[in-house]
């Protein structure tokens, strides 16, 4: 797999945007409008009263919403047509537009780009696996930490995405798959989670509902580059989530050389907020290693690795990078890379291999 396998996304991404440009100011009314979905029940039942309706709407509502997962107010069949478009005429409805989808070869996994409101457009990724199904979803519109191998951070940051916005990617990957089972949910796509907190920490209340869709706390994944007073913020929540930091490398002078955050928040500065989140929540932190020929694949970084992480209760999900066009850096040969996960292995650190190279 390849930066280069899903191209076409970015092609057909680059003429949505160019496209809708036109449409700019109804898009501006549309965002002006009461976002519904990303309200809790409380909160919409204190929303429908304000506009005269009864608080049982509110649970009609939120489950057509959260649990039925309706695309339109015109499918809420127990809803009068007046109040169907009191509510289409006061409300913005988040129902993302699913503008392309790409299934792998190799093992089933769909990408998918979805066109918002405003023009922009996300990609989210649904993969299969024995356990079940994970979706990976995007918390941003671009991203401005500027991590020197990836692609995502090449035009920016954007805006931020709303707690609806990133519960809608779930939904209609939910609904193009005839609504087989969800089991775990991976806020690792585009965007920086910690740099949209707020939307965040409402949208996994969301998620996590009981009136919802009721993803088990356990069952989701936040990863972050290392904003260090965030990590530390998420860890006092106590939530049950686990948190994913993407460290690729293994010692401050070449994660400086790849992730400008390094300038802000050292190496064992970001560790330690690792520590304490598991000292607070009790969950197992993962380390995200992307593996990059000739910069962070050598012997030397499997020892630093170790010492870095010593002691702790983690694991390190290893993922040989995918070069991307902008950029110089390529993946390690097999040797390399078989050679790097086997001295790990040896130094007893809980590991894996992503992608294809998961059977080596």
């Amino acid at each position: 797999n390849t930066g280069g396998r899903w191209i076409f996304l970015r092609q057909i991404k680059t003429y949505l945007i160019a496209t809708r440009k036109e449409n700019g100011k109804e898009e501006i009314m549309q965002q002006e409008k009461t976002d519904i979905k990303s309200m809790n029940l409380e909160e919409l039942k204190s929303y429908m009263e304000s506009i005269g309706e009864k608080p049982f709407r509110a649970k009609q509502l939120y489950q057509w919403m959260h649990e039925k997962q309706a695309a339109s107010f015109d499918e809420m069949t127990n809803l009068s047509k007046s109040l169907q478009e009191k509510l289409k005429n006061e409300c913005r409805f988040v129902s993302l537009k699913q503008e392309a989808v790409q299934i792998s070869k190799i093992d089933g996994t769909r990408k998918y780009l979805f066109a918002l409101d405003d023009g922009n457009v996300i990609e989210s990724v649904l993969m299969r696996y024995k356990h079940g199904n994970s979706v990976c979803i995007s918390s941003q519109v671009g991203c401005r930490m500027g991590c020197r191998f990836c692609a995502s951070t090449l035009d920016g940051l954007v805006r931020g995405l709303t707690p609806s916005e990133m519960l809608d990617q779930i939904y209609r990957i939910t609904r193009d798959n005839r609504g087989r089972g969800l089991q775990n949910v991976v806020v690792m796509g585009t965007g920086e989670p910690m740099d949209n907190f707020d939307n965040l920490l409402k949208f996994i209340e969301l998620l996590t509902d009981e009136n919802g869709l009721n993803i088990s706390q356990r069952n989701v994944t936040v990863s972050t580059c290392g904003i260090v007073p965030k990590m530390r913020e998420l860890a006092d929540k106590k939530l049950q989530i686990t948190l994913a930091l993407s460290l690729h490398a293994s010692s401050q002078e070449k994660r400086l050389e790849l992730m400008p955050v390094a300038n802000k928040y050292e190496i064992h500065e970001v560790i330690e907020a690792c520590r304490y989140y598991f000292e607070q929540t009790g969950r197992r932190v993962t380390f995200e290693y992307s593996l990059v020929g000739g910069v962070n694949d050598t012997d030397e970084d499997v020892r630093r690795l170790a010492d870095l992480i010593h002691g702790m209760n983690c694991h390190v999900n290893l993922i040989p990078v995918n070069p991307i066009k902008e950029r110089s850096y390529v993946q390690p040969d097999h040797e390399a890379i078989l050679n790097f996960k086997n001295r790990l292995e040896k130094m007893r650190l809980t590991l894996q291999l992503e992608g294809k190279w998961a059977g080596i």
